[in-house]
């Protein structure tokens, strides 16, 4: 099963498919709101901006695992990461990033890239830069800040 093989839920609720990135180069992010990385947001802001026009999608999945640091309801979710930080690329409904529940795209993308410590996501802010077709090319810690990624993007896009 591949990348475009799957489905995820938009942060309204829909049912999408991600044929719908299918071309563009993907950098998939799990967020959450209390974090000590939060801030993180500005710099994959700044990066969606620098970026889309030329083929980039920054996709944000909120996960709640890591010490409770992510609000419960959806739409506070996504009112904080607009007005904190003037987000204003795909959120996506709330998922388990690992775990018995994981989401079918995590699956995909931890067994594709493991990190340093094994497959599954170790906490908030793990990305993951995929190329425009459709291969996890490279995976970050969460201390790895958005702006360290550029030239990665760059390589690809």
């Amino acid at each position: 099963m591949g990348l475009y093989d799957l489905e995820v839920t938009k942060s309204n609720g829909e049912t999408q498919s991600m044929t719908e990135h299918k071309g563009k180069v993907l950098l998939v992010v799990n967020t959450a709101s209390k974090c000590g990385f939060t801030p993180q947001f500005e710099g994959l802001q700044k990066l969606y901006d620098d970026y889309h026009e030329k083929g980039l999608d920054v996709l944000g999945f909120p996960s709640d695992q890591f010490m409770n640091q992510e609000f419960d309801d959806q739409d506070q979710i996504m009112e904080f990461c607009q007005t904190n930080y003037g987000v204003t690329f795909p959120m996506y409904q709330k998922v388990d990033v690992k775990g018995e529940n994981q989401s079918p795209l995590f699956e995909f993308l931890t067994n594709e890239k493991k990190g340093i410590l094994g497959g599954e996501v170790k906490w908030n802010f793990t990305k993951f830069l995929i190329d425009r077709g459709g291969n996890v090319v490279k995976r970050y810690s969460p201390q790895t800040k958005p702006e360290k990624i550029k030239e990665d993007i760059e390589n690809i896009i």
